[in-house]
C-alpha cells in the first residue's frame, strides 16, 4: 500500500494495558520507519511526557500532542500548528473552578503541570515513569501568569460531587471552548484542536494528501483524526463509534494491534 505517514495514538492504543509498548510493537514501527512511512505518535499527553520506550527509538520527527493542540517538528525545535486557550481565557476559567476537592492540571509550553502533590503521586501510579517529566507546582493560577503563554490543555479532576458541579456550571460560561468529559476529569482545550485538525496541518506541511495518510486509535478524541485520513484502524477495544468509523479493526492494544496494522499495510 502507498502510505507516507501513519498518526498513531499512544494511550489505549501503541501502550498496553501496562503502559508499555511491546517488543513486537516496537519492532514493526522500526520496520515501517525503515519503509519510509512518517510516523507521527498522536496524543493527549503532553511532548515532555511521550513514552519513554518511544523516545528510545527515534523514529519520529513529527508530534502531535495535547489532544491536536499543538504539533511540533522535534528536529528544528519548532511548532508547525497550535490551536490554544487563551492565557487571560484559561486563568478566568482556572478561578471560577477553585475550590475544594477539584485538582488542576495544564499544558503550557509542552510540560505538564500539575496543582499539588496529591495528583503527582496519583500520575506516578498511573503512568510510571513516563510521569517523570511532569512538574508539580504549588498553584497553577500564578505560574501561568509568571509564563504569560496560552495554554494547549486543562484538565480538571472531581474528588468531590459539589467539584464537579461547580466545574460544570462554570464551563457554561465558555462556550468557545470545547469540553470532553470523563466520569471523574473534564478536558478543556480550543475548538481548533483537536487531532483531525492537526493531522491535516501535518499533511500539507510534507504536501501528502489524505489518500496517503493513515492513522490508529482508540478513542473518542481519535475521532476527528480518522475524518483526515484515507486508511483508518480502531484497535479491538476501541469504542464503538470508531470501530464504525475505521477501515479495518485490528487486535487490542494488549495483543499488538498496532503492529498487525502496520503488517496490513506492508503488506
Amino acid at each position: 500500500m502507498s502510505v507516507k505517514l501513519l498518526a498513531i495514538d499512544m494511550d489505549g492504543t501503541c501502550l498496553n494495558s501496562r503502559n508499555k509498548i511491546s517488543d513486537e510493537t516496537r519492532k514493526w514501527l522500526r520496520r515501517a520507519r525503515a519503509e519510509g512511512i512518517e510516523i507521527v505518535p498522536t496524543t493527549g499527553r503532553t511532548l515532555t511526557c511521550l513514552p519513554y520506550q518511544l523516545k528510545e527509538e527515534a523514529l519520529y520527527r513529527y508530534v502531535i500532542s495535547s489532544n491536536g493542540a499543538i504539533v511540533t517538528d522535534v528536529i528544528e525545535n519548532q511548532n508547525i500548528f497550535s490551536a490554544l486557550i487563551p492565557l487571560e481565557t484559561a486563568m478566568s476559567l482556572m478561578q471560577d473552578c477553585r475550590g475544594k476537592g477539584l485538582g488542576m492540571t495544564a499544558h503550557i509550553d509542552h510540560e505538564y503541570l500539575i496543582q499539588g502533590k496529591a495528583l503527582t503521586t496519583l500520575g506516578i501510579l498511573r503512568y510510571g515513569r513516563d510521569s517523570e517529566n511532569g512538574v508539580t507546582v504549588k498553584k497553577l493560577n500564578p505560574y501561568a501568569q509568571k509564563k504569560q503563554m496560552d495554554i494547549e490543555e486543562l484538565q480538571f479532576f472531581y474528588f468531590t460531587k459539589k467539584a464537579k458541579i461547580r466545574t460544570h456550571n462554570a464551563l457554561e460560561k465558555y462556550p468557545n471552548l470545547a469540553v470532553s468529559h470523563g466520569d471523574c476529569y473534564v478536558e478543556i482545550y480550543s475548538q481548533n484542536a483537536t487531532k483531525g485538525i492537526a493531522l491535516a496541518a501535518v499533511a500539507k506541511h510534507l504536501t501528502i494528501s489524505k489518500e496517503d495518510l493513515a492513522c490508529i486509535g482508540d478513542g473518542e478524541n481519535d475521532i476527528p483524526m480518522f475524518q483526515n485520513a484515507g486508511i483508518c484502524f480502531a484497535m479491538g477495544n476501541a469504542i464503538p463509534a470508531l470501530k464504525e468509523r475505521a477501515s479495518k479493526v485490528v487486535a487490542s492494544n494488549n495483543d499488538d494491534g498496532v503492529a498487525e496494522a502496520i503488517q496490513f499495510l506492508l503488506s
